[in-house]
């Protein structure tokens, strides 16, 4: 995989300096890169505890992101994955130590143990007053006799870091860190490993397969398991972290992103958090966010931690840490009436076998084609057609009870108001106003084939597109005109022809395809056009009557 980057020896410390030129001056780093990377407040002035942490690159935001008012004082930057040297943890800890001490927040690995404490014992004999503590919250190896420290690290930076700032001295610092150390537990999935600029990617993780318990530098985990989706991905992680969760305790939770997950993903693994087998056990909720990233690992992970009321109260204590996404209670979701013009009118339903068999069979053609579609859209689009119209189908036959069927003046207006509320996009948009207003159409008296004519009429005005623009109008307006004369097999083929002359048409007028270059749509089917044209296949060659 290609990164953003210039070349791999400079991709640290060009990183940090990039961070601290975007902190508004609050940030800078001590002299003697590259060899010492300690990047430090600058609105420090010695007379409170400092808080010193670090690692391995690669983390991001972590450790440097999170230096601020009621956090970290200095951060240690390593090469990616490598702990820093002995000399860049003790510059950072004689730039920021004061008369208070220093604490020194360590992640539980052989480089970070040795670096750091060789560099307190250093300070120390510099006279200066140091501590340190070593996280291990990683419930992962539970026979492993050194646990790893993850992101629960983070809950120790911002507790320590609260006591630190509200003027507590170095003893009463350390013991709250070692109290966090003690109850924190975490554990991580994922379904890709990491990427080490300018080393090959391991491809450790097979498809279909997602790693649970796997390290924040792409350590192997505990076990690889058959991926299915969300909700079992969840349920796995709460399964490993249940046992270390007393009951009738209220927790706070923390949901990582381990740096490849999408917003999308990470929200979809809230819901499916929230709704566990230990939602029960939690009360508050910090993310979902990246805190502690394993560069690209498309994974995440989940942090659980029993705060008392003073643990709480420093976990939401006033930060200016752009990094730090805050504490929130894990509420219900709230849900609300749509306003009154909104509500949908339904009609009542009734049974029509007849037409519930020939809809039925529109909405399996539809939902069979959503991989092909989808295929054929990503070659010129953002590949969700497919999708965009099998969820439409699927909600259309969820709600075969619920409509006219034996009406289908009616019944093309309840389709078109189930498609406005189901079917998402501009395509969802056009074929609620098709079917609106071919029921319109109907209800005037029009034959039911001359009403839909009448629809596309109507959805063209609305939209704009034309015959030869490139849309699903090339395929529907022949289809239509034959299907008029009751021909469903002549249909069929006009609406293939249609379709298939979308693949010659360089320059598309109306959709998404429109800001596509040309040369991208030669010999591509348009995917609406590609809908229509099969839908009308496979109804004749059912001998469907139309």
């Amino acid at each position: 995989m290609t990164l953003f980057m210039n070349s791999k020896e400079d991709i640290v410390n060009e990183a940090v300096d990039g961070l601290i030129a975007c902190s508004g001056g609050r940030l800078a780093r001590l002299d003697g890169y590259p060899h010492i990377r300690a990047v430090v407040r600058t609105d420090w002035d010695r007379s409170k505890v400092a808080l010193v942490s670090g690692g391995g690159s690669g983390h991001e935001p972590s450790h440097a992101g999170f230096l601020g008012q009621g956090m970290l004082t200095a951060a240690i930057c390593g090469d990616v994955f490598a702990s820093p040297s002995v000399d860049a943890v003790l510059a950072g800890i004689l730039a920021v130590t004061g008369p208070a001490g220093c604490l020194l927040i360590v992640k539980n690995y052989t480089g970070d143990r040795l670096n750091f404490g060789l560099a307190a014992e250093r300070a120390r004999a510099f006279g200066l007053n140091v501590s340190m503590v070593i996280v291990d919250d990683d419930v992962a190896l539970p026979d492993l006799p050194q646990a790893r420290g993850v992101a629960g690290t983070l809950l120790v930076h911002k507790i320590a870091g609260a006591l630190a700032e509200g003027g507590a001295d170095l003893a009463t610092v350390a013991a709250a860190a070692e109290n966090v150390i003690r109850r924190v537990r975490s554990i991580g999935m994922s379904l890709d490993t990491c990427m080490v600029p300018g080393v090959p990617k391991e491809d450790r993780i097979p498809p279909g397969k997602a790693e649970l318990g796997l390290g924040i530098h792409g350590e192997a985990g505990v076990e690889q398991v058959d991926y299915i989706d969300a909700r079992t991905a969840v349920g796995m992680v709460a399964d490993k972290l249940s046992g270390h969760m007393p009951d009738g305790v209220p927790h706070v939770a923390l949901l990582n992103n381990l740096g490849g997950a999408s917003v999308l993903e990470m929200q979809v693994l809230a819901y499916e958090l929230a709704n566990s087998a230990i939602a029960d056990r939690l009360k508050f909720v910090i993310g979902p966010a990246a805190m502690m990233t394993s560069l690209e690992m498309r994974g995440f992970s989940v942090s659980v931690f029993p705060a008392d009321a003073e643990e709480l109260a420093a976990l939401q204590a006033e930060t200016p840490v752009t990094a730090w996404p805050g504490v929130r209670a894990l509420t219900p979701v709230e849900i609300r009436d749509l306003p009154d013009g909104l509500r949908p009118i339904k009609p009542l339903p009734s049974d029509h076998p007849a037409t519930r068999a020939f809809l039925t069979r529109c909405c399996e053609i539809l939902i069979a084609c959503e991989a092909d579609l989808n295929a054929l859209d990503a070659r010129t689009g953002d590949g969700d057609t497919g999708t965009t119209l099998a969820t439409a189908a699927r909600a259309l036959v969820h709600a075969m009870d619920d409509l006219p069927l034996a009406d289908h003046t009616q019944l093309y207006r309840a389709i078109g108001q189930e498609l406005s509320q189901t079917m998402g996009g501009s395509s969802g948009v056009l074929l609620a106003i098709f079917f609106a207003a071919a029921g319109d159409a109907a209800s005037s008296g029009m034959p039911i084939r001359e009403a839909l004519k009448a629809g596309l009429e109507r959805m063209q005005q609305v939209g704009g597109a034309e015959l030869g623009d490139r849309t699903m109008v090339d395929a529907l307006h022949p289809a239509l005109q034959h299907l008029a004369d009751g021909d469903i097999a002549a249909a069929a083929v006009a609406a293939r022809e249609g379709a298939d002359r979308t693949a010659e048409m360089l320059r598309a007028k109306a959709g998404r395809a429109a800001y596509v270059n040309p040369d991208q749509l030669r010999g591509y089917v348009d995917p609406g056009a590609e809908a229509v044209a099969r839908l009308f296949e496979k109804l004749s060659a059912a001998g469907a009557d139309a």
